[in-house]
């Protein structure tokens, strides 16, 4: 059993709890394994430390010459960018060769990006009808 311990960040209104990075996920972000005291109250010292993950998003207008990105964007939160991405979409719904794909980032403090931090999640494009569909790619 834990002793509970005050927090000195918010003169003692909240309890810090602690709090451990398991294996596979402290893997994942590259970081080590460790036990992180957290507030319940407030933010504290440690909150700066935390990763923080985006999700960007592209549209993309495909002729003969190549690509062309038509916007591009991000967001903290995933269906927010869903949305950005069906709005883009919509307005060049005329054109037949406009495709998209959002992106989960992760970012941390200190690390530069790089291909392990990001992975493409969605993919999307315009069906026959001209509705903006999502497709979810695994792996």
């Amino acid at each position: 059993m834990t002793t509970p311990i005050r927090c000195t960040e918010c003169d003692g209104r909240g309890w810090k709890i602690v709090t451990r990075l398991g294996r596979v996920s402290a893997a994942a972000l590259g970081a080590g394994e460790s036990a992180r005291k957290a507030c319940l109250h407030c933010d504290g010292p440690g909150a700066d430390d935390a990763p923080a993950e985006q999700f960007e998003w592209e549209v993309l207008l495909h002729s003969d010459s190549g690509e062309k990105p038509v916007a591009r964007g991000s967001s903290a939160f995933q269906s927010t960018a869903m949305d950005e991405v069906r709005a883009v979409m919509r307005c060049a719904s005329s054109v037949s060769t406009v495709e998209g794909r959002i992106l989960h980032k992760i970012y941390d403090l200190g690390r530069c990006a790089d291909p392990y931090s990001s992975r493409e999640v969605f993919r999307v494009f315009l069906d026959s009808a001209g509705s903006v569909r999502f497709e979810r790619v695994i792996g």
